[in-house]
């Protein structure tokens, strides 16, 4: 092997090894894991500490559509189909609608603030003016915290389906700027419509075809998740070929795969993980490499201004006005409009003007890098700490410390899962002394103490972290879960403190309700369940931590399946509440 390629591999090795590395500073730091890759990438090019020369825009371009071929892959495979329940409309508003308004209001103030043409002020907002899915996926689910599925479901959804309209508006400015295209409605509607359709009919036919190649080939799990990514990229790339949006094609194969009963073995879905991790360190490595730390700081007072607009203004007022019809809670509408996290997908649509030879496009790339930067660093690191502030989260549910799926068919789906027993659990109570009868010995397979192996019979009891394995049917997990979950360390407390102290079957009476509280209902809900006046009062698709109040007591949410509110939750409230 030559050794050019030698050291490339060297390289190309510790550049990620040191970003895993560092990965735990970020975290104490409460600093997104992407920003890191885009660091080292800046430090590690020509005009960093690294000298390494690379201003290769074709293959950086070609390195991101693959990487955020395969985010998007593990991200819908990752994506709940219950979530469209409430979000789908929502997202689809600011998929479309309001990547039009974020540009546009982006683009007028970049026309004042930097004395250009209306057209480059347009094209430089409709280059920032959507989410990023990789950023978006990465830092909701790595963050510790629960979103209730309103919210969560609008800023994943939204975030895997406004690339085709951020695509277009790119490209047509484009256009126009090089006087290759002329402006009219129709064509752009054409356009888009095509994009969204060919899109979604092929990615939900494609996701379908692959769900029955991975029930019906018997593959190793290598091969399995290596099926998996190689459709997936032959869908992104054909889909693209024919005049569709690949992003939001491969998005939904994810999610047809991910939600199918006979899905992805528990090894296929890691591997998944793993690639998608590398994808994402991969992807903002090389853009990183692109830019000199110098022009960031150069670009720092102008990125600055246009992200703090971006932030506090534009994507507000697009996000206010587009949930305007779905009866967002104004705490749900700020944290989403807080969320608008910019990440990998400006700075490929970035390199767009880049490639077709627009003059001062290198200069619309170094300020959209550096308005990622500003969002990273400010909108990416506070993602928990403004999700708390609103009041938007809802406590962690209940889980098993590990799955693995074991038999899975259209008739039953069994899983091993580990438990490890938390201080003040429910199953340290007497009644769960193993090898008598209770809920839980029926499925217990094995139970370690202290890394020994100990016989199932009743002369043993559960003691605070011991580990025990159980055979489950995959809707019994969350039951079984939650009896194992510590009463003070943010198990019980945290959820009796949220959803109260009592639970109500959905289909209870009002009145019997009030007359057990001494509670004054108005006469147009006396005659109303507890489901029914959540619904009332709602207004909207319900999902789990709403809530409404009914004088002294608090009504909230507590379990959900598909649109039928199964438990909810009473709270009394102290008096002067």
């Amino acid at each position: 092997m030559p050794l050019d390629a030698n050291l490339f591999l060297l390289i190309a090795g510790l550049l990620v090894l040191i970003g895993i590395l560092a990965s735990t500073l970020t975290v104490r730091l409460g600093l997104p894991f992407l920003l890191l890759f885009l660091a080292i990438g800046m430090l590690a090019g020509e005009d960093g500490l690294g000298r390494i020369p690379f201003d290769n825009f074709d293959q950086a371009f070609l390195v991101g559509n693959l990487a955020l071929a395969i985010i998007l892959l593990d991200g819908g495979m990752r994506t709940k189909t219950s979530t469209f329940r409430a979000a789908f409309w929502p997202s689809l508003s600011l998929a479309t609608v309001g990547v039009v308004l974020t540009a546009s209001a982006l683009g007028v103030f970049a026309t004042w603030l930097l004395g250009v043409s209306p057209l480059f002020g347009l094209l430089l907002g409709a280059i920032v003016g959507s989410t990023d899915a990789a950023a978006v996926f990465n830092l909701l689910r790595n963050s510790g915290i629960r979103l209730n599925e309103r919210v969560g479901g609008t800023l994943e959804l939204e975030s895997g389906a406004n690339d085709p309209m951020a695509i277009l508006l790119v490209i047509v400015i484009v256009d126009l700027i090089q006087g290759e295209a002329e402006l009219s409605w129709l064509p752009l509607v054409t356009l888009l419509t095509q994009q969204f359709a060919l899109g979604a009919l092929i990615g939900v036919g494609g996701g379908w075809l692959l769900v029955r190649l991975v029930q019906h080939l018997r593959l190793a799990d290598g091969l399995q998740a290596l099926l998996v990514v190689s459709f997936g990229l032959v869908v992104f790339a054909g889909v693209n070929r024919l005049g569709g949006s690949g992003y939001l094609a491969v998005y939904l194969v994810g999610l047809m795969l991910g939600n199918a009963r006979t899905g992805p073995s528990e090894p296929v879905s890691q591997i998944m993980d793993g690639l998608a991790w590398l994808a994402q360190a991969g992807m903002f490595l090389i853009l990183g490499l692109l830019v000199a730390p110098n022009e960031v700081f150069y670009f720092a007072p102008t990125a600055g201004a246009i992200a703090a607009f971006l932030i506090l203004i534009a994507r507000p007022l697009a996000v206010m006005l587009c949930l305007l019809p779905f009866r967002f809670q104004w705490r749900e509408r700020f944290y989403i409009s807080w969320v608008g996290l910019r990440g990998a997908v400006p700075i490929v649509l970035a390199v767009y003007p880049v490639m077709a030879g627009l003059s001062n496009a290198q200069y619309i790339f170094n300020v959209t890098f550096a308005v990622v930067l500003v969002s990273l660093l400010v909108q990416g690191s506070t993602v928990p700490l403004m999700a708390r502030w609103l009041k938007v989260l809802i406590p962690p549910a209940p889980a098993p410390a590990k799955r693995h799926r074991l038999v899975s068919s259209d008739q039953i789906t069994l899983e091993v899962d580990e438990f490890r027993v938390e201080p003040d659990s429910p199953v340290l109570s007497p009644l769960f002394r193993v090898g008598e009868d209770n809920p839980i010995n029926p499925a217990m397979m094995a139970l370690v103490r202290e890394g020994r192996p100990l016989p199932l019979d009743g002369k043993v009891e559960l003691t605070a972290g011991d580990r025990v394995w159980m055979l489950l049917r995959s809707e019994d997990v969350d039951d079984v879960a939650s009896q194992f979950s510590s009463e003070t360390q943010g198990g019980l407390l945290a959820s009796n403190n949220f959803y109260g102290e009592f639970v109500l079957h959905p289909d209870a009476q009002l009145i019997d309700l009030a007359s057990a509280y001494g509670l004054n209902i108005d006469d147009t809900e006396r005659s109303l369940t507890v489901s029914g006046l959540l619904h009332q009062r709602l207004g909207r698709h319900p999902v789990v931590g709403d809530r409404t109040r009914l004088g002294a007591v608090r009504l909230t949410i507590r379990q959900m399946t598909g649109d039928r509110i199964e438990t909810v939750g009473l709270k009394l409230l102290p008096s002067g509440h």
